[in-house]
């Protein structure tokens, strides 16, 4: 039975990392994987996220080319992989949008609810990894790891507001989600991880 996964979190929660770890888990039980990123996982989207994280825009200018790269990924990527039974796993999906353009940018929620029901109607990942840690935290692991985009460079005030965007959508959807505490050891996320997969009956 196919499923779709997203990882979420602000810049720096180690949330990649811990993908990798699943999508490995999981090819070598024998499942089917598609491994895919937001904003991105196809040309077009691609070529959309690098406008997104590095030219300067207006909130609702950014919010069209997320979504308008999200529809091509759900196009191209995202359903057929369903349709045919496979595990989706993607760095990202609509939830970043309501914490980064929504709360970070301060932009109108309800166009977002609009677009994405427009975009996407009633399609939601099956389970959402909620990676949570201070911004401070996540910003000093940041500073250490490469140079920033466009979004990574936003002070530790925006980045409090997109954790509270992420705290909204989970309140307003808690059986979606696995909220991890990204700020243990790699170890013990690892766990949380595992051991919300198993709650389900998926490992």
């Amino acid at each position: 039975m196919s499923r779709f996964i997203s990882f979420e979190g602000i810049d720096g929660a180690g949330k990649t990392s811990h993908l990798d770890a699943l999508e490995s888990q999981l090819r070598q039980a024998g499942r089917d994987v598609v491994r895919t990123r937001e904003p991105g996982g196809t040309p077009l989207a691609e070529k959309l996220r690098q406008s997104v994280l590095h030219d300067p825009m207006d909130a609702l200018t950014e919010s069209l080319l997320v979504f308008a790269a999200r529809r091509d990924h759900l196009v191209q990527v995202i359903e057929p992989a369903l349709a045919r039974g496979a595990w989706v796993l993607s760095d990202r999906f609509t939830d970043a949008t309501f914490a980064y353009q929504g709360a970070g940018r301060g932009f109108d929620l309800s166009v977002l609810s609009t677009l994405e029901k427009w975009v996407q109607g009633h399609r939601q990942p099956d389970l959402t990894f909620l990676f949570d840690l201070p911004p401070a935290v996540a910003a000093a692991r940041l500073s250490a790891a490469r140079q920033p985009d466009r979004f990574e460079a936003q002070d530790t005030a925006f980045f409090e507001r997109v954790r509270a965007g992420y705290q909204a959508r989970l309140q307003a959807d808690a059986q979606r989600f696995a909220l991890i505490d990204a700020s243990a050891s790699p170890i013990d996320v690892a766990r949380q991880v595992d051991a919300a997969l198993q709650s389900k009956g998926w490992l």
